[in-house]
Formats: C-alpha cells, sequence, structure tokens
C-alpha cells in the first residue's frame, strides 16, 4: 500500500486508491502548466497513471489523500 507523499510516474499502475497531484514532468521540466482539472485526479486501484492530455507529457503523481 502507498503512503502519502509516494511519487508515480505517468503508465505505472496505481496500487493505492486515491487522490494524486501533479508533481512535475518525467524530463523536470514544470512547463507548459497543466490545466486546472489535470492537477488533481482520483485514481482507483488498477487504473493506469495517465500523462498531461493537454500537452501529452509524461508526468510524476504524488499521493495526497485516501480514497
Amino acid at each position: 500500500m502507498a503512503r502519502i507523499g509516494d511519487k508515480f510516474k505517468t503508465s505505472q499502475t496505481c496500487e493505492t486508491s486515491g487522490t494524486y497531484d501533479w508533481d512535475g514532468y518525467v524530463d523536470g521540466t514544470q512547463t507548459p502548466a497543466p490545466t486546472y482539472e489535470e492537477k488533481r485526479i482520483p485514481l482507483e486501484s488498477g487504473e493506469t497513471f495517465p500523462p498531461i492530455r493537454s500537452c501529452d507529457k509524461s508526468c510524476w503523481w504524488k499521493l495526497s489523500a485516501y480514497a
């Protein structure tokens, strides 16, 4: 089970249902900024961490709350 603050990247499988916050792009950049709706996502166990669709970039997601 993941802990609050653990980070995951685009294409990994979610192991813990919860709310995840955008935590930067995998390539180390911070731009372009994701849309407001893309910065925080709910994810269920077994789903795949998505890219930021507005710019199609891989990113890091940080667990911020359990579902």
